[in-house]
């Protein structure tokens, strides 16, 4: 799916959602350096917990992998411009869930 210039690789977030990620990560991408993944993550994640209550996490970068547990209805997996970013709500371990990516 193509949404602006946002490429999503996977999710199982409702579509509003989805375009609160995109719309988020874009923001981050204008507050800081395509360099400062930490920051541009950290932006989303306050993001996400303000409007979403807590428990988000997110990982952005050019080249990671990752295994998580997450809330179903909670995860997105898209590419913006250079980089990658996953957004997820982290699950109790009677949540059953879960990606490997690269």
């Amino acid at each position: 799916m193509l949404e602006g210039k946002a490429l999503i690789q996977d999710t199982d977030m409702p579509a509003k959602m989805q375009l609160q990620a995109m719309s988020s990560a874009s923001e981050a991408l204008d507050l800081f350096d395509v360099f400062d993944c930490k920051s541009i993550a950290a932006h989303i994640k306050k993001e996400f917990d303000m409007i979403y209550g807590p428990g988000w996490q997110c990982v952005v970068g050019s080249n990671f992998g990752c295994f998580f547990t997450h809330t179903q209805g909670t995860f997105i997996y898209f590419c913006l411009e250079t980089l990658y970013f996953l957004i997820f709500k982290g699950a109790s371990s009677t949540e059953q869930s879960g990606l490997v990516g690269s």
